[in-house]
């Protein structure tokens, strides 16, 4: 028989959610609404995890309305926050055939590093199809304490 997890206190999950027009001020506006809502939900400005969500919530956003904008569509932020466990960031477009990949660009190429930015400050990312159309790009920081490893 499976026993039931033994919790500390109640788990609480924050969520937000935000459409933005596919142009670069949309993208600024989606970052500068993921910051302000991280601070409102406790996570203050400035702090690590603040400084890594706004960067990657700028790389992602950028990429939606520079590859995946469709005229007259606009991209989507979600956020959801479970302080202690997770920070989920979502950046959704309804462009579904290209598909972000982090590839490594010449040593003189203008672009190509945001995706290599975002690899290493988040724990994990993935491209999800979107239902009715297009794609969702999540990205995803670990909050737990590492485990610590002792002797042999």
């Amino acid at each position: 028989m499976a026993t039931p997890l033994a919790r500390k206190g109640p788990v609480t999950v924050r969520m937000f959610a935000q459409r933005f027009s596919s142009t670069p001020r949309g993208a600024r506006l989606a970052r500068r609404l993921a910051l302000l809502q991280l601070h409102q939900w406790g996570v203050p400005y400035g702090s690590g995890l603040s400084d890594s969500a706004g960067l990657v919530v700028a790389e992602l956003a950028a990429n939606a309305v520079t590859h995946g904008r469709v005229p007259g569509r606009g991209c989507e932020l979600a956020l959801l926050y479970s302080p202690g466990l997770l920070l989920r960031i979502d950046v959704s477009d309804t462009r579904g055939e290209r598909r972000p990949e982090p590839g490594e660009p010449g040593p003189l190429d203008e672009g190509g590093r945001g995706l290599l930015l975002v690899d290493a400050l988040v724990s994990r990312w993935e491209v999800l199809d979107r239902v009715p159309v297009g794609k969702t790009v999540r990205a995803e920081l670990d909050l737990r304490p590492a485990p610590v490893v002792t002797g042999p």
